[in-house]
């Protein structure tokens, strides 16, 4: 089994640990009122943008998320979170050094012996679900566990609809599909962007993902016999029918979204086998992306 298919596995687990912690790291995390900015890297930028759009809907603060090297300069926060599994990625700490003394920062790392240690004002560590992969798969959807615990709207049926993401078989002809758009509303935009990324790393996989209202606009365009189509969320009306008429492949999600981020985990790792890649060693990744001086 590879590591990513170990620590992919490993989700329902460390969800439940999360949740739980979540309380004792109330004070370093966004509290209600506060106009905050989440921002990360690659994997860690898309659960960024899955847990601003949860807050502000929840109505406890204006929340934006941004890549951590576009960060407007001149926009002013209350806090701003990062998430950065290796806490050491170079935008993150440039941008952590940028705002000492003019925001309030939090760090959620899964690594303390980093320099994010000192370059935040506040950390929080979730240790127990870091990862020897490059690919990013239980750290980045345990951070999102926590915060979604902190805002309240974690419950146990999300872990329940892990465990059958893992168990369940995926769906028939799935992975004889050449292309996978994926798609999202409010906050599972955020999901989707992450699982065409996962599909891309591991798989080296033909990828997009749009919100799901953007699909009409263009990009229903590439869909076919032998594509695929996978909503994340609930879906907009007649679109499922849409997609089935251009006789490409219509994947409904029926899990809670972050249940339904894992099947796709699953299906990069699956495609990756097929075509005999190893996804442990995804093609000119690292870890961590740190640049020179």
């Amino acid at each position: 089994m590879s590591h990513v298919e170990d620590e992919l596995n490993s989700q329902p687990e460390c969800w439940i640990r999360a949740a739980e912690e979540a309380g004792r790291y109330a004070d370093a995390l966004p509290g209600a009122g506060e106009r905050v900015a989440i921002v990360g890297c690659g994997t860690s930028y898309f659960m960024a943008q899955a847990a601003a759009a949860l807050r502000e809907a929840a109505g406890l603060g204006e929340t934006d998320a941004f890549a951590a090297s576009e960060l407007p300069r001149g926009r002013s926060y209350d806090r701003v979170l990062a998430l950065t599994r290796s806490g050491t990625t170079t935008e993150v700490l440039d941008l952590l050094g940028q705002l000492s003394g003019h925001a309030r920062t939090t760090a959620v790392t899964a690594d303390p012996a980093t320099p994010v240690t000192t370059a935040a004002d506040d950390l929080v560590v979730l240790d127990f679900a870091d990862e020897r992969s490059v690919v990013q798969t239980r750290f980045a959807t345990t951070a999102l566990t926590l915060l979604r615990a902190h805002l309240g709207l974690h419950t146990d049926a999300v872990v329940a609809d892990a465990r059958t993401a893992l168990s369940a078989s995926l769906p028939e002809g799935l992975l004889d599909c050449a292309q996978f758009t994926f798609l999202g509303r409010g906050w599972t935009v955020g999901l989707a962007n992450e699982a065409g990324l996962k599909m891309r790393e591991a798989s080296l996989s033909w990828t997009e993902a749009y919100p799901a209202m953007e699909y009409r606009h263009g990009p229903i365009s590439i869909t076919t016999e032998g594509t695929a189509t996978w909503m994340l969320g609930e879906p907009p009306a007649d679109l499922a029918e849409q997609v089935r008429a251009t006789g490409g492949l219509w994947i409904e999600g029926t899990l809670d979204p972050l249940a339904e981020l894992v099947r796709a985990q699953r299906l990069a790792v699956a495609v990756a086998a097929r075509r005999g890649l190893d996804p442990d060693r995804p093609r000119h990744l690292t870890r961590s992306v740190i640049l020179a001086s």
